[in-house]
């Protein structure tokens, strides 16, 4: 274990975000610098609790208590060997999981659990300041090739592990760039894009091959595909936005988060002045409560909007615990991320019914009505309609599966119930050679299961072609039985 006595002598810190007012004018990284010597007091917290509970909130398996210890004594080399053992991309986990493991942490029962995520983020920031973090090539190659369609978490994680595993990989991404939601999605004051591209270029001198503006079943058919590669692992995510089919729908003004978000990112790679969907300006109402209609809001706030409301049609999450989510689950919170921070207003428990438009066919309010929980649906309150100015409103209700129209049909693969790519415990499709891993097989996910996913894909790839067992594959939390 880590201090002794750690856990009883050191509250919990982690780092604090940059001033508002500072931080809403450039689009970097929100924290402020924290110390080794301050987080090695942190990984001292962890203690010595027999069952290291955080392994069973962590989908990679992440062998936590190991390298807290191992920073709490200053072998920061150990320490990172330990990480990436069970992690291909500490760096993204670090900055952008919520931390399943610290909703785990033994010491959270009863106290504040240990600042896991913010150790990780510090152990692989160290090691690539140290140059610890080096290209890893395989001893010999096998002489197989696999594609990988998609480069986000899911399907980065899988073309490493294969690449070091001897097999040629070539990884597909329709995008320009590679990097899927990590570089379009997932805006710059949450990831920094200098995390990816140091990755991708690690990736390349390991042997990886990327090959952009490729639409598998657009520009190369299905059977091009298959005939030029011994295995493939589908890795495209759950892309199909869904959508709020209500009067007024066909308003100017109304955007999927997924259309608003990649060209604010795009200003910030030098691609655009400016994007051509921006709130400057404007009242912007963000439907949808999670991560995605966050990104938004501190996007909203950066590009200079008049004002952000969010709406959320669930009821505001308590502050503490509820019985029926107890330690080690994950609680669903009411949590302040740092652009809510910045400002904007939220709205718990009401329900849009219909977008009101000007004499010019864009959008000028909404009319919306606060709702209970009744027999599991939503009922609207009587008498409380009233509308809501606006003039963009932004769709960040979550996704419904993968495209399936071009490359999964032509493919024939079968879809579980829920529309996603089913797959076996190889995660192996109906379809010989082709696997599948990542939000398209698992469903709308957290990152750190996407690159747990692309782990055991890879594994499952590699025992497919060389009936051999060499590479680790994790078995997270409450997996549900693949179909």
């Amino acid at each position: 274990m880590a201090d002794p006595k750690g856990f009883l002598t050191t509250p919990r810190e982690t780092p604090r975000r940059r001033p508002v007012d500072i931080r809403l004018k450039d689009w970097r990284e929100v924290y402020e610098e924290f110390s080794h010597q301050k987080l090695q007091q942190q990984a001292g917290r962890c203690m010595d609790c027999g069952i290291p509970f955080c392994h069973q909130g962590c989908p990679l398996g992440n062998l936590i208590p190991e390298w807290n210890d191992l920073v709490w004594r200053e072998d920061w080399r150990g320490a990172i060997e330990r990480l990436h053992a069970t992690n291909n991309f500490p760096e993204f986990t670090g900055t952008l999981c919520p931390a399943p493991c610290e909703a785990a942490c033994v010491l959270g029962i009863n106290s504040d659990a240990v600042s896991i995520k913010q150790v990780e983020i510090e152990i692989i920031d160290r090691a690539w300041e140290e140059g610890w973090v080096r290209p890893e090539t395989p001893a010999a190659a096998t002489g197989r090739t696999v594609a990988v369609v998609g480069s986000g978490p899911a399907g980065l994680a899988a073309a490493q592990q294969l690449t070091r595993a001897g097999h040629r990989v070539i990884v597909y991404e329709r995008a320009d760039r590679i990097g899927g939601l990590l570089r379009y999605g997932i805006p710059e004051f949450k990831m920094e894009k200098f995390r990816l591209d140091r990755r991708l270029e690690q990736m390349r001198a390991e042997g990886t091959e990327f090959r952009t503006g490729v639409n598998v079943g657009v520009d190369l058919t299905v059977e091009q595909l298959r005939s030029e590669h011994d295995a493939v692992v589908l890795a495209g995510g759950s892309t199909v936005s869904r959508d709020l089919p209500i009067t007024g729908r066909e308003l100017g003004g109304i955007h999927q988060a997924m259309e608003y978000l990649p060209p604010a990112n795009r200003v910030q790679q030098g691609d655009l002045s400016h994007s051509p969907i921006s709130a400057e300006g404007k009242n912007v109402v963000i439907i949808g409560g999670g991560d995605t209609g966050a990104d938004c809001l501190g996007t909203a706030h950066r590009q200079g909007a008049a004002s952000v409301t969010q709406l959320e049609i669930m009821p505001t999450p308590p502050n503490e615990r509820p019985d029926n989510q107890p330690w080690p689950t994950y609680p669903m919170l009411y949590r302040v991320s740092s652009a809510h921070e910045e400002g904007g207003n939220r709205m718990f428990s009401v329900n849009t019914q219909e977008f009101l438009g000007d004499e010019n066919g864009n959008l000028r309010a909404l009319r919306l009505v606060e709702v209970r929980r009744e027999n599991g649906g939503f009922v609207p309150v009587e008498g409380t309609e009233r509308e809501l100015p606006c003039e963009l409103v932004l769709l960040a209700m979550g996704f419904v599966g993968p495209e399936r129209a071009g490359m999964i049909d032509e493919l024939g693969v079968e879809l579980d119930a829920r529309g996603n790519v089913a797959r076996d415990r190889s995660f192996m499709t109906s379809v010989d050679g082709v696997f599948s891993a990542g939000d398209m097989g698992r469903g709308q996910s957290l990152i750190v299961w996407a690159i747990s996913e692309g782990r055991s894909v890879a594994a499952g790839v590699d025992q497919y072609l060389m009936g051999r067992d060499a590479l680790p594959a994790p078995i997270g939390p409450n997996d549900r039985p693949l179909t």
